[in-house]
């Protein structure tokens, strides 16, 4: 077995070229590491995906190199993104602009089609001095020997050998399935639909996005993204578990709220459907799972670090990428699962004040009158309002969530 073609040697292997990895090739380049970066794909490719691109995107590809942020700024496939429009079940309409600390003048966000977003990266990561790339390979295959990992694909037409392996293939990982032991659990998956429309009308002139609340399609959620050239990314979230025991057709759900959802009705008047509705799976970060083992990492989707309020999954998977790159680096070869707990560590910590909040506001979603409440409070409540803001931002929230004065502010304004 994996020995009848010539076996490649790389110290260092990424499967999977998106966001995820090639966040880490970046990032490995940047500290003078080399990598091989794998994808069974030909960029440009189609990613089904909401297309927002929040402050996390931008701080992370700051840190890799500031340049990396006016490349994407430059992008004929990005707009500028201002914030996001909450529409509760009683048609309460709150605005949370994003924030971004670190360039007032610039946009906190943007929105980008994924086929140009991931080609985008992917190129910058190909180019970076140390980054080798391998196009239309899919792995399938993998085994331990001693201190190495053995993997190919399934004819064995290309066979390889690393010191470290990480799995960054998106949420239907073979490696994260098999190895990594990550299983999918309704309760913490989430289908979606996604659909390109020309001619919705009353798009925000700032790039908010929309996320709307509908009574009857609780506790999923609608929404709609704006694009350039008078395009718009719109679909429908709803977490795997309701969809099986309410047995939801989502396809049917999300054409009759186009149909018939008054406050956009009249908006898609005339709108024209380019190209098909399509499906996808989002394995959410609603509970902690073991992110790495005996010489490999688990990143972004592959990982189920997808928020799961907010379904914001390219920036979480490049702050994985950043820290896998991170890790790498401190640990100097050595990767012992006990070693690699770093990685797990260090992700978390980040990450999980964020997750954990989002789960507590998913909850909430079930519950029409409770989320009502929430939005009117922080329709008068600037506090609040902040808070949610920072959902979708490089900030810290631990800090303020733990203490007990922020919810007397709350309740107090």
């Amino acid at each position: 077995m994996l020995y009848f073609s010539k076996v490649e040697f790389h110290p260092i292997i990424i499967i999977g070229a998106g966001p995820a990895g090639s966040t880490t090739a970046l990032a490995l380049a940047k500290k003078g590491l080399s990598c091989l970066l794998l994808d069974q794909a030909e960029f440009p490719r189609d990613k089904v995906c909401g297309d927002a691109l929040s402050g996390k995107v931008l701080l992370t590809l700051k840190r890799i190199d500031p340049l990396l942020v006016d490349g994407l700024a430059a992008q004929e496939h990005t707009l500028d993104s201002h914030g996001v429009t909450f529409v509760a079940p009683n048609g309460k309409v709150l605005k949370v602009p994003f924030r971004r600390e670190d360039n007032k003048e610039k946009p906190p966000g943007y929105i980008s089609r994924r086929y140009d977003f991931d080609n985008w990266l992917f190129n910058n990561a190909k180019n970076a001095n140390g980054v080798q790339t391998q196009l239309n390979v899919r792995i399938e295959k993998f085994r331990r020997e001693g201190k190495d990992w053995i993997i190919s694909d399934k004819d064995e037409k290309h066979v390889y050998k690393t010191s470290l392996l990480i799995a960054a293939d998106g949420a239907h990982s073979r490696f994260a399935k098999e190895v990594g032991g990550i299983q999918m659990e309704d309760e913490h998956y989430c289908a979606g639909l996604r659909g390109y429309y020309k001619g919705v009308k009353d798009l925000d002139p700032n790039g908010y996005i929309e996320l709307h609340f509908v009574k009857d399609f609780l506790p999923g959620y609608f929404w709609i993204f704006p694009l350039p050239n008078g395009y718009a990314n719109v679909g429908v979230g709803m977490r795997s578990d309701v969809v099986s025991k309410k047995k939801v057709n989502l396809k049917e759900d999300m054409l009759r709220l186009i149909r018939e959802y008054e406050p956009i009705r009249s908006r898609f008047e005339g709108a024209e459907l380019d190209g098909p509705i399509r499906g996808y799976g989002l394995p959410l970060g609603s509970k902690k799972r073991p992110l790495s083992g005996d010489g490999f990492m688990l990143l972004g989707d592959a990982g189920s670090l997808i928020d799961p309020f907010t379904g914001e999954g390219i920036g979480n998977a490049m702050i994985s990428g950043l820290k896998a790159a991170e890790t790498i680096e401190a640990l100097n070869g050595n990767y012992s699962a006990a070693a690699l707990q770093m990685y797990d560590e260090s992700v978390y910590k980040r990450l999980w004040p964020e997750l954990s909040l989002s789960k507590k506001m998913q909850e909430l979603v079930k519950y029409p009158w409770l989320f009502n409440l929430v939005v009117n409070k922080a329709v008068r409540s600037k506090t609040l309002r902040e808070t949610i803001s920072c959902m979708f931002e490089d900030i810290d929230l631990r800090g303020r969530l733990k203490d007990p004065k922020f919810y007397l502010k709350v309740l107090m304004e």
